[in-house]
This record gives structure tokens, C-alpha cells and sequence, in this order.
């Protein structure tokens, strides 16, 4: 299975999110890929202290997730797009899944927020596994995925051989600006990676925005807990990898007992 992860930069405009995923997408289908996973809410942006992005709009969401659809239609590309979604009164960060025919299969929303993000969004409830041909699939979204292990072993125990990391890591003044993978001296969240594939035998599929001097970077890590691929930092391009579901067992998120 040919997975494609968007590591673009963050869009100037909501509007411009929809026009780089519908870019994204039409090249993912160039380069031969089942499924595309864009970043966390890279529609409209994700909602960060020190990005512009306008007010919750119900009706150019709608208006965006029909064109994004549209898209993977054309493609015959499935999407994972990270997004938000407002139901209610309350705002998930969420991420939406397309079909290759261009149907929605459903919502995963962001059930452990981040605390910083307790006064933007409302954390989800339940949690499911997609499929896309062959394989079948679950989305832990950043801070869930990093410091949640339940969240990948989940999918994984449901028969997930990948789960999808969609996340948004920006850099702070004076930061370790990384060059190599799980660099030691870098911070926790890559070394994070690591563990959620080998601990339950799966692939992990994290994707970040590209952005200057970016703390985590788009990298695919195998059953094994090796890293097959990673985009270079700060670098806008897809991440085009070919993952054999054979490899993921899920052995040892099966083994898990209560205890």
C-alpha cells in the first residue's frame, strides 16, 4: 500500500487550505498513492496563539469538505484530512475521511486535548478504525498520539497495520532545530513515534506542517519501531512511502491484558 503524507506550510487563508489539499491531493494520485493524510485542522489551520485564523465557519467548511471530496473523486485518492468541525454550539478538532469515490466514510475527532487547548475546542468521544482497500487504518491526532499510548494501541488491537498521526508542532524561541530523525537531543515527540509502532507492532504515520526550524517533521516508522522515511525539516513536499501490511501484526497490542 502507497501512503502519502502532505507536509505543506500553513496556509495564509482558509481558503488557501483548500486549494493546496486539492493540489496535494491530484499529486498524490501522480505519484501512485491509495491514501493522503494532511496535517492537524490544515482546514482551515489549526488554531494556534500566533496564527491569523478567522472564526469558526460552518458553511465554508461544508463548502470545503465538498470540494476536498471532489477531489479525491477525480484522483481516486483517499483522504485523511485533518480539520474541525463544529456541532452544537461546541468546536472538535477532528479529521475527516474520504473515499477514493469521493464519499465521506466519517469523523475522528481529537479526544485528549493538549491543555492549551481546553478553551478552543471540546474533546471528542469514541474513537474507530477506517479502511482504504487492503488496509485498514485509525487516527490518533497530535498530543493524543505522543503522550496517549491507548490511542494507537486501540486502533491497533481493532486491526489497524497503520495509524495515521496528523499534528501540528511548531518552533519556540530557542528551540533544537533538528536535522535527523529522533535526534537525541531533541525533544520527546519523535522518540514518541518510535514507541507507538514497535510497542503494537503497526506502521505510525506522522504528519506535521512544514514551517522554519520545525521541532517534528512528516516521518512513516514500521512495525518495528525503525524509521523508514522522513521528510526533511521545514521542507514543503509529499512523503510518498510503500508499507507492507504484512509486516504489521499488531501482536503485541493483542497481548495487552488488564491489569
Amino acid at each position: 500500500m502507497r501512503i502519502a503524507l502532505a507536509n505543506l506550510p500553513f496556509p495564509a487563508t482558509p481558503e488557501r487550505s483548500v486549494q493546496l489539499a486539492e493540489q496535494a491531493i491530484a499529486q498524490a494520485a501522480v505519484e501512485q498513492a491509495a491514501i493522503i493524510c494532511f496535517p492537524e485542522n490544515f482546514v482551515p489551520g489549526y488554531r494556534a496563539p500566533d496564527r491569523n485564523v478567522p472564526p469558526p465557519d460552518t458553511v465554508f467548511l461544508e463548502q470545503a469538505w465538498e470540494r476536498i471530496a471532489a477531489a479525491a473523486g477525480r484522483a481516486k485518492v483517499a483522504v485523511i484530512l485533518g480539520t474541525e468541525r463544529a456541532d452544537g454550539g461546541a468546536l472538535y478538532a477532528s479529521a475527516l475521511v474520504i473515499n477514493a469515490d469521493g464519499s465521506r466514510a466519517g469523523f475522528q475527532d481529537k479526544v485528549q486535548l493538549d491543555p492549551s487547548e481546553d478553551g478552543l475546542f471540546v474533546p471528542g468521544a469514541g474513537r474507530r478504525v477506517f479502511q482504504c482497500g487492503e488496509m485498514t487504518f485509525g487516527i490518533a491526532i497530535c498530543h493524543e498520539g505522543w503522550r496517549y499510548p491507548e490511542t494507537v494501541r486501540w486502533a491497533a488491537r481493532q486491526g489497524a497495520q497503520v495509524v495515521f498521526h496528523p499534528h501540528f508542532h511548531a518552533a519556540e524561541p530557542g528551540s533544537f532545530r533538528p536535522s535527523r530523525f529522533a535526534d537525541p537531543e531533541n525533544s520527546f515527540h519523535e522518540k514518541a513515534a518510535l514507541c507507538r509502532a514497535a510497542e503494537n507492532a503497526c506502521y505510525f504515520a506522522t504528519v506535521n506542517y512544514a514551517s522554519d526550524g520545525s521541532p517534528t517533521t512528516s516521518a512513516v516508522v514500521g512495525p518495528d519501531g525503525a524509521v523508514i522515511a522522513y521528510q526533511p525539516y521545514g521542507v514543503p513536499g509529499l512523503l510518498v512511502v510503500d508499507v507492507d501490511l504484512s509486516r504489521a501484526t499488531g501482536l503485541l497490542a493483542q497481548r495487552l491484558r488488564p491489569l
